[in-house]
Protein backbone atom coordinates (compact mmCIF):
# COMPACT_ATOMS: atom_id res chain seq x y z
CA UNK A 1 0.00 0.00 0.00
CA UNK A 2 0.81 4.02 -0.25
CA UNK A 3 3.03 5.09 2.60
CA UNK A 4 -0.14 7.98 2.51
CA UNK A 5 -2.38 5.33 4.33
CA UNK A 6 0.36 4.28 7.06
CA UNK A 7 0.46 6.05 10.71
CA UNK A 8 3.75 4.74 12.66
CA UNK A 9 3.20 1.36 10.87
CA UNK A 10 -0.85 1.36 11.40
CA UNK A 11 -3.76 1.74 8.98
CA UNK A 12 -5.18 4.88 8.21
CA UNK A 13 -7.88 5.83 10.97
CA UNK A 14 -11.75 5.66 9.75
CA UNK A 15 -11.84 9.34 11.03
CA UNK A 16 -8.52 10.08 9.01
CA UNK A 17 -10.15 8.82 5.97
CA UNK A 18 -13.51 11.10 6.62
CA UNK A 19 -11.04 14.24 7.02
CA UNK A 20 -9.44 13.24 3.66
CA UNK A 21 -12.71 12.94 1.95
CA UNK A 22 -13.99 16.22 3.08
CA UNK A 23 -11.25 17.77 2.00
CA UNK A 24 -10.70 16.55 -1.70
CA UNK A 25 -14.41 16.79 -2.02
CA UNK A 26 -14.55 20.87 -1.10
CA UNK A 27 -11.70 21.22 -2.68
CA UNK A 28 -12.93 19.94 -5.56
CA UNK A 29 -16.59 21.17 -5.81
CA UNK A 30 -15.78 24.77 -4.91
CA UNK A 31 -13.54 24.56 -8.15
CA UNK A 32 -16.29 23.22 -10.08
CA UNK A 33 -18.39 26.25 -8.99
CA UNK A 34 -15.57 28.36 -9.85
CA UNK A 35 -15.15 27.01 -13.09
CA UNK A 36 -18.97 27.16 -13.85
CA UNK A 37 -19.20 31.12 -12.74
CA UNK A 38 -16.01 31.57 -14.96
CA UNK A 39 -17.59 30.36 -18.01
CA UNK A 40 -20.78 31.65 -17.45
CA UNK A 41 -19.29 35.25 -17.29
CA UNK A 42 -17.62 34.72 -20.58
CA UNK A 43 -15.51 38.04 -19.93
CA UNK A 44 -18.11 39.76 -18.86
CA UNK A 45 -19.09 41.23 -15.61
CA UNK A 46 -19.44 38.39 -12.98
CA UNK A 47 -22.03 40.11 -10.66
CA UNK A 48 -24.32 39.63 -13.50
CA UNK A 49 -24.09 36.02 -13.64
CA UNK A 50 -26.95 33.58 -12.39
CA UNK A 51 -25.24 31.88 -10.12
CA UNK A 52 -27.80 30.90 -7.05
CA UNK A 53 -28.78 27.60 -8.84
CA UNK A 54 -24.73 26.83 -9.80
CA UNK A 55 -24.45 27.64 -5.38
CA UNK A 56 -26.68 25.70 -4.84
CA UNK A 57 -25.88 22.87 -6.84
CA UNK A 58 -22.04 22.66 -5.70
CA UNK A 59 -23.44 22.46 -1.94
CA UNK A 60 -25.78 20.05 -2.47
CA UNK A 61 -23.47 18.07 -4.74
CA UNK A 62 -20.60 18.22 -2.07
CA UNK A 63 -22.58 16.74 0.38
CA UNK A 64 -23.84 14.27 -1.80
CA UNK A 65 -20.65 13.58 -2.96
CA UNK A 66 -18.98 13.36 0.79
CA UNK A 67 -21.66 10.91 1.41
CA UNK A 68 -21.53 8.46 -0.77
CA UNK A 69 -17.99 8.45 -0.66
CA UNK A 70 -17.72 7.27 3.11
CA UNK A 71 -20.41 5.12 2.15
CA UNK A 72 -18.13 4.00 -0.58
CA UNK A 73 -15.20 3.17 2.24
CA UNK A 74 -17.80 1.50 4.30
CA UNK A 75 -18.22 -1.33 1.38
CA UNK A 76 -14.50 -0.90 0.57
CA UNK A 77 -13.28 -1.76 4.17
CA UNK A 78 -16.38 -2.92 6.63
CA UNK A 79 -14.69 -4.29 8.94
CA UNK A 80 -12.90 -0.95 9.85
CA UNK A 81 -13.45 -0.33 13.12
CA UNK A 82 -15.36 3.16 13.68
CA UNK A 83 -15.37 3.47 17.28
CA UNK A 84 -13.62 7.02 18.09
CA UNK A 85 -11.31 6.85 20.62
CA UNK A 86 -10.23 10.32 23.20
CA UNK A 87 -7.68 10.99 20.58
CA UNK A 88 -10.04 10.76 17.68
CA UNK A 89 -12.36 12.86 19.75
CA UNK A 90 -9.71 15.58 20.58
CA UNK A 91 -8.11 16.17 17.12
CA UNK A 92 -11.88 16.18 15.88
CA UNK A 93 -12.72 19.18 18.76
CA UNK A 94 -9.45 20.95 17.48
CA UNK A 95 -9.90 20.84 13.92
CA UNK A 96 -13.84 21.89 14.07
CA UNK A 97 -13.09 24.94 16.21
CA UNK A 98 -9.68 25.88 13.95
CA UNK A 99 -12.42 25.46 11.11
CA UNK A 100 -14.80 27.35 12.55
CA UNK A 101 -12.71 31.02 12.58
CA UNK A 102 -13.82 31.36 8.62
CA UNK A 103 -17.34 31.10 9.60
CA UNK A 104 -17.15 33.84 11.51
CA UNK A 105 -14.81 35.64 9.53
CA UNK A 106 -17.48 35.10 6.74
CA UNK A 107 -20.54 36.10 8.79
CA UNK A 108 -18.58 39.51 9.97
CA UNK A 109 -17.43 39.94 6.06
CA UNK A 110 -21.06 39.61 4.66
CA UNK A 111 -22.80 42.18 7.29
CA UNK A 112 -20.20 44.52 6.46
CA UNK A 113 -20.46 44.23 3.09
CA UNK A 114 -24.52 43.85 3.16
CA UNK A 115 -24.21 47.43 5.39
CA UNK A 116 -21.71 49.07 2.34
CA UNK A 117 -24.70 47.93 -0.14
CA UNK A 118 -22.75 45.39 -1.88
CA UNK A 119 -24.25 43.46 -4.63
CA UNK A 120 -25.70 40.25 -3.37
CA UNK A 121 -23.91 38.45 -5.92
CA UNK A 122 -21.01 39.11 -3.78
CA UNK A 123 -21.88 38.92 -0.67
CA UNK A 124 -22.95 34.96 -0.96
CA UNK A 125 -20.02 34.38 -2.88
CA UNK A 126 -17.66 35.13 0.15
CA UNK A 127 -20.11 33.58 2.29
CA UNK A 128 -19.70 30.55 0.05
CA UNK A 129 -15.76 30.79 -0.04
CA UNK A 130 -15.58 31.01 3.62
CA UNK A 131 -17.37 28.08 4.59
CA UNK A 132 -14.94 26.33 2.04
CA UNK A 133 -12.45 27.62 3.64
CA UNK A 134 -13.53 26.47 7.07
CA UNK A 135 -14.16 23.05 5.80
CA UNK A 136 -10.54 23.35 4.01
CA UNK A 137 -9.02 24.87 7.37
CA UNK A 138 -10.52 22.12 9.40
CA UNK A 139 -9.59 19.04 8.07
CA UNK A 140 -6.32 20.00 6.83
CA UNK A 141 -5.67 20.56 10.48
CA UNK A 142 -7.15 16.94 11.63
CA UNK A 143 -5.19 15.75 8.71
CA UNK A 144 -2.14 17.28 10.17
CA UNK A 145 -2.62 16.42 13.74
CA UNK A 146 -3.78 12.83 12.52
CA UNK A 147 0.14 12.39 10.71
CA UNK A 148 1.57 14.09 13.49
CA UNK A 149 1.07 13.99 16.90
CA UNK A 150 -1.46 15.63 18.89
CA UNK A 151 -0.02 19.07 20.78
CA UNK A 152 0.74 18.86 24.86
CA UNK A 153 -0.09 21.73 26.70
Amino acid sequence: MSKILYIEGSVMTHEEKRAWIRLVVAVLSYAAYVGVILNRAGGGPVPAVPYAAALLWSVGGSITASIVAEIGMAIVNPGASRAKDVRDREIGRLGDYTGQSFVIIGAVAAMLMAMAGWDRFWIANVVYLCFVLSAVLGTTTKIVLYRRSFPQW
